[in-house]
């Protein structure tokens, strides 16, 4: 599958989200994570040829294949999807981001890891603001006492908040999610915990997170085209 396309659809997407950023009155950069899931490392080297230094996967085992396939130190490697304790043991040192840490068991785990690893793990709590029972994700009742608790973890290193909107075109609904998380974070910032980093948006509502604050969007074929594997 070729991506001789991809500069074209960057430059757009680029473009819209400076316009959706302007709308919401917003001055800080956007990091686009170009999600390869299902494409192949092909799609990583077209990425990088891009421009595109951030990388998104959902599954463990998928990274450290292209990471094989598609070795530079330029790279900076995201794990987006749901991460099982017993996963655990390949994060330390192998990721930038950690998008999807929801429980304090599973914090625990990265903890020991990182530790025997001797390294940091930078993390988001993923929070499932509109409570959906499919999704991962800690309840918001709950997202404050867990960053909280995280504080105590000398490995890990809380940068933000993540969320996934219902998926739906009623930009209504992607909007109350995403802003909820934003007024969670702003919240506990001004409590004096600092969150810089919110990673909300996908490619079918990102252009509603940027407008709600945003700073990192998670982008697969909006970029790459159709999947070739689910």
């Amino acid at each position: 599958m070729g991506f001789g396309d991809l500069p074209e659809r960057l430059s757009r997407v680029r473009q819209d989200i400076d316009r959706h950023r302007e709308a919401g009155g917003w001055s800080h950069p956007v990091t686009i994570v170009a999600v390869t899931k299902g494409f192949g490392s092909e799609a990583v080297t077209a990425a990088l040829a891009a421009g595109v230094v951030d990388i998104g996967e959902n599954r463990v085992q998928e990274v450290v294949d292209k990471m094989a396939a598609a070795p530079s130190d330029r790279l900076r490697w995201h794990l987006i999807g749901h991460l099982q304790r017993n996963k655990a043991k390949f994060v330390p040192g192998k990721f930038a981001l950690v998008h999807s840490l929801d429980s304090l068991e599973l914090a625990d785990e990265l903890e020991r890891r990182a530790d025997a690893a001797g390294v940091n793990v930078s993390v988001l709590v993923q929070v499932n603001m509109a409570r959906e029972p499919q999704k991962s994700g800690c309840d918001p009742k709950t997202a404050r006492e867990l960053i909280r608790a995280l504080g105590s973890r000398a490995h890990l290193k809380v940068e933000g908040l993540m969320t996934m909107a219902p998926f739906t075109d009623d930009v209504d609904v992607q909007r109350r999610t995403f802003r909820g998380v934003r007024e969670l974070r702003d919240s506990l910032q001004e409590e004096g915990v600092w969150l810089p980093i919110l990673s909300m948006g996908m490619s079918g509502d990102y252009g509603t997170a940027v407008e709600e604050g945003a700073t990192v969007v998670r982008l697969g074929t909006v970029l790459f085209g159709p999947r070739t594997t689910p």
